[in-house]
């Protein structure tokens, strides 16, 4: 006797709450983020956050531009490189690899004490080496680029 086939329901795709905001996650949604995180940043730290993400795009062509954790930018490539907050007094980069990666011209100067991360915090006027920071860049960028230990 030959088998009887059952048909399976399909369930139709889930419907967003009213008012709930559309999730964020391509590349471009997060760069119009990180655009308009600038512009609200009307001071010296939306200039210093613009350049310091353009000084990450020389470095890095094809970083990809993420958001996260409900208004933080990020930058990765093959897994997060750093991630761009402004607060008051302070840009903050933090590279989430940072404390594996060669700092010769001795950036990070927060977020000394981790095993892990390591940051930049950039205050008003302040001036970082251009090609120090790419050169961060790059090594955070070849550091996600290796095979995973096991």
């Amino acid at each position: 006797m030959p088998e009887k086939k059952t048909a399976t329901k399909r369930k139709a795709p889930a419907k967003a709450k009213p008012g709930a905001a559309p999730k964020k996650t391509a590349a471009v949604d997060a760069s119009r983020l990180i655009d308009r995180r600038i512009a609200e940043l009307s001071d010296w730290r939306g200039a210093t956050l613009a350049r310091m993400r353009a000084l990450i795009h020389e470095a890095e062509p094809q970083v990809i531009e993420e958001w996260k954790w409900m208004g933080t930018p990020v930058w990765s490539r093959n897994g997060i490189v750093c991630t761009g907050e402004s607060y008051k007094k302070v840009v903050k980069l933090t590279f989430a690899k940072g404390a594996s990666v060669p700092d010769p011209k001795r950036l990070f100067n927060s977020s000394l004490d981790g095993n892990v991360r390591r940051a930049i915090d950039i205050g008003e006027g302040v001036k970082l080496d251009a090609g120090a920071f790419k050169a961060l860049i790059k090594a955070a960028v070849a550091l996600n680029s290796l095979p995973k230990k096991r």
